[in-house]
């Protein structure tokens, strides 16, 4: 680390490149903290855990016991153990004893994306509730056809306010808080779905994951699905970084709402003529929204006569029936940069799929034992290199590429339910059936005695 440092101040290391050698260092020290502890309210198994995207201050949690607690985990409630462990008490609790709380079970609890003055929950009591977070009532309830396991905002909307629900329905249902009732449904699934999840690089794109093994991704715009994917097709290893198939003379121009590149030609020698023996290429075909660039797959239709044009829900086919599991869809995570999904299923087996392609890269992570009867909250880095996947009593973090351990996080006396990273201060929260949140904190550098309080201001000829 020191020598990190040493570079940086010699100019040797980019700065970029100097904060992710210390995040991966401070991610690979990762340990139970003993200096910091969350009191949980919960009387029953925790089965959502979120840290608010806008401060990544509050910790939002949701339990069996029909119950939802926030906590700060920047501002401790008080102190224990002449003051070197720091109790961080819930900031407010509602349960089942509220005039509006949930009946059942919550098995989702999700902030609102764009300030922590909102926060969604889903419960077994099949209604998807809106709470305001000052006054802890419920400004708006949506009523389910059954249990509600999992519900998802998408952190780049700036043209809707949907939730995606999904319940032990075949339907997946969107929820709009601008107008109070649910907006849309999309059919496809051929039973419940576990767990819904939205796109972190286009506002219209959802990827949903059903007890049918099936994980299909839905452009809300159209009707129908526009992908299934299929775990017999795959790709072998990681596509390269735009910034490494950057070849010499060219540069990257982006278009389209979704990540659409082309490469332009700057060699003033081909303009000049200079290479003569180049032969000229065919005239590019320009697309109908009248630029001559190709759109990413993600969210296109294909052109007319195509095999991917009929993935439609009243249509029957193999590609329709394709499964990316063998068991139920139990955890969907889409990585910070879009271009990758991880998925966990009921088969014990966690797949990484490449978005663009749809195909799955065969990363062969190490053998796991995943829980079968509930879904699971997966995490992952903000790089992103390590995913966090609550495997029965432990939580695993695998190297998303290798799909090798890198770390095995051993705390919880009962089955691992959820678990939420925090970017900002590289810490991992993790709630299980024993009803305990779990903080795992990088290793201090600097001993405690420095965070004792200030010294004394005093000299070394004072009486």
């Amino acid at each position: 680390m020191w020598k990190d440092i040493g570079g940086r101040e010699a100019g040797q290391i980019r700065p970029n490149s100097f904060a992710n050698r210390v995040k991966s260092h401070r991610l690979s020290t990762l340990q139970l903290s003993n200096y910091k502890d969350i009191v949980s309210p919960h009387k029953g198994s925790i089965n959502s855990l979120q840290v608010d995207l806008t401060e990544e201050r509050y910790l939002l949690s949701g339990a069996s016991d029909s119950s939802v607690a926030v906590y700060d985990v920047q501002r401790a409630t008080d102190y224990e153990g002449g003051g070197h462990i720091a109790k961080h008490r819930s900031v407010f609790v509602v349960d089942k004893q509220h005039e509006h709380g949930h009946k059942y079970a919550i098995s989702s609890a999700i902030w609102y994306p764009v300030d922590t003055g909102l926060f969604v929950t889903g419960s077994y009591d099949h209604y998807v509730k809106v709470w305001d977070t000052n006054c802890t009532r419920v400004v708006m309830n949506f009523k389910m056809p059954g249990k509600v396991y999992r519900t998802a905002m998408s952190p780049l909307a700036a043209s809707h306010m949907l939730i995606a629900a999904g319940t032990e329905d075949v339907q997946v249902r969107l929820c709009d808080i601008a107008s109070g009732a649910i907006s849309q449904t999309l059919s496809g699934h051929r039973d419940g779905i576990m767990t819904v999840e939205w796109s972190t690089s286009s506002e219209w794109i959802l990827v949903t994951g059903g007890c049918d093994g099936a994980i299909r991704f839905w452009d809300i715009r159209r009707a129908g699905c526009f992908r299934v994917l299929d775990q017999s097709q795959s790709q072998l290893g990681r596509r390269p970084p735009l910034l490494k198939r950057k070849r010499p003379g060219y540069k990257f121009v982006r278009n389209g709402p979704l990540v659409a590149s082309m490469m332009v030609s700057i060699s003033k020698s081909l303009s000049a003529g200079q290479n003569s023996s180049v032969k000229p290429r065919a005239p590019q075909k320009r697309s109908a929204n009248g630029n001559g660039v190709r759109q990413s797959s993600v969210g296109r239709i294909p052109a007319k006569g195509s095999v991917r044009q009929r993935l439609h829900p009243g249509m029957l086919s193999s590609q329709d029936r394709a499964t990316a599991h063998y068991g139920a869809v139990t955890g969907l995570k889409v990585t910070e940069d879009g271009m990758y999904l991880l998925s966990a299923g009921s088969d014990s087996r966690i797949r990484l799929w490449d978005v663009e392609s749809g195909r799955n890269t065969l990363v062969n992570f190490e053998t796991v034992r995943l829980q079968t009867s509930k879904p699971i909250q997966l995490a992952t880095t903000q790089d992103p290199a390590v995913v966090f996947v609550p495997c029965m009593t432990a939580v695993k973090a695998f190297d998303i590429w290798s799909g090798k351990t890198c770390l095995t996080f051993r705390g919880h006396y009962e089955h691992v339910n959820c678990c939420c990273f925090s970017s900002q201060d590289q810490e991992l929260y993790t709630g299980g059936n024993d009803r305990q949140i779990l903080v795992w904190c990088p290793s201090r550098l600097i001993s405690d005695g420095v965070d004792a309080g200030p010294m004394q201001d005093q000299d070394n000829w004072s009486d």
